[in-house]
């Protein structure tokens, strides 16, 4: 990586902390959903409890470690960031009740899908500017890879290991694989470097940077929230009790594990597709039509039975995805600026792992009340249509605030 520009090597630091968030993420653990269950004796909405529980402390201690980033040098952050993901691997393999089971998807949730993720696109988003559209879509491949490969990859696994080994296993890769490409990528980041820009006839418009005690009194954020949020909690609720929906629709086992190959090919394309669309037109232009395949997706989950209709399922989430990983990021900071991104992005990442929370705690409850997936399917459609209805209200409004030069 010596000879790689500056550029080069961040965008690879962002795709490989992306793709190592996935250990926390609700995809992959949901993957020991099953086997964690019946080794400890409790039920869908005992496992949702504790994960929605579980997933809300960490959310609200994410504000705050969060807003660090905008402190420390990110080779410093990043560095504590490895650790607590290497910690809480470890510590996941040790599991042995419901206690050690809180704490454990406690610390997977904070450091994995919430540090791993704010670390990685907060250095993006801040880093570079005039690309910042294909910067993002390039480090998100790092999710879909790990969404393509690691389903079908841990279940295969699962035949010849315990659950237990595999994350020894994995916390083994992250201690000896990380600390070398943080040190190779981004040792002489510090928090005013910006992107190396051949393009000398781009026009830079200077924005307001809000802090973040400003934008929560700022409306517009909580009606975007509430559309940024939708691809987390359904989602969630879906990777989680993954079991639960083979079960219903009565499809084989590997049925969503093969179906998951498709959802990342779809991320991947839109991600493409997205950065590209996102440099030219803005993303806050592009929210409009984030969740519409979302919304499609709860029609096929509502409506059809036969499992092709799994692989057309996640298809479309897939492509919801894609989209809400590119906008999540570029859109704050189009609207609010760079300088104080990190601790906005704080703010956002811990809605989002709130929201994953209430997606978990939801679908076990209805679950346990129930509810079939398709009742499920319908309550998700209602928010993602009532959500964009706001948002459609307000789209005139979703401007930067423009400084004079």
């Amino acid at each position: 990586m010596i000879n790689l520009s500056l550029n080069k090597k961040v965008i690879i630091f962002g795709f490989i902390f992306t793709f190592f968030s996935s250990f926390g993420q609700s995809f992959f653990l949901g993957l020991f959903n099953a086997p964690i269950r019946n080794e400890l004796g409790i039920s869908h909405g005992q496992f949702g409890n504790i994960y929605a529980a579980a997933t809300i402390c960490s959310s609200l201690l994410l504000i705050w470690i969060g807003k660090k980033i905008d402190d420390y040098k990110i080779l410093d952050y990043s560095f504590f960031v490895v650790i607590l993901l290497f910690i809480s691997s470890l510590f996941f393999s040790f599991i042995n009740s419901i206690y050690f089971l809180a704490f454990g998807i406690f610390l997977m949730r904070l450091s994995g899908q919430g540090l791993m993720s704010h670390a990685s696109t907060t250095t993006i988003s801040r880093f570079f500017e005039r690309s910042r559209g294909k910067a993002l879509s390039t480090i998100w491949f790092g999710l879909s890879t790990a969404e393509f490969i690691l389903p079908v990859l841990i279940t295969y696994f699962f035949l010849i290991f315990s659950w237990r080994t595999v994350w020894q296993g994995i916390s083994i890769l992250i201690i000896l694989f990380l600390p070398l490409i943080i040190l190779s990528t981004i040792k002489s980041i510090n928090l005013d470097s910006r992107e190396v820009d051949s393009n000398s006839n781009f026009k830079k418009i200077k924005i307001k940077s809000w802090r973040r005690k400003e934008v929560i009194k700022d409306y517009r954020f909580y009606i975007i929230s509430l559309n940024m949020l939708a691809m987390p909690w359904i989602a969630t609720g879906i990777f989680v009790y993954q079991s639960f929906i083979s079960d219903s629709k009565i499809w084989a086992i590997y049925t969503i594990p093969k179906a998951f190959m498709v959802y990342s090919i779809t991320s991947i394309v839109t991600l493409f597709l997205s950065g590209f669309l996102v440099d030219r037109f803005t993303g806050r232009k592009l929210i409009l039509f984030m969740n519409l395949p979302l919304l499609i997706a709860m029609f096929v989950l509502f409506k059809f039975e036969h499992e092709i209709f799994a692989y057309i399922f996640l298809g479309l989430i897939g492509v919801s995805n894609g989209l809400a990983n590119i906008l999540g990021s570029s859109t704050w900071a189009e609207i609010y600026g760079v300088k104080y991104i990190g601790s906005i992005k704080a703010l956002t990442t811990s809605l989002m792992v709130f929201s994953t929370a209430f997606g978990t705690a939801l679908f076990g409850l209805l679950i346990d009340k129930g509810f079939t997936i398709e009742n499920i399917g319908f309550i998700g459609g209602v928010y993602i249509v009532i959500s964009l209805i706001l948002l459609i209200l307000i789209r005139k409004t979703i401007q930067p605030v423009k400084l004079s030069n």
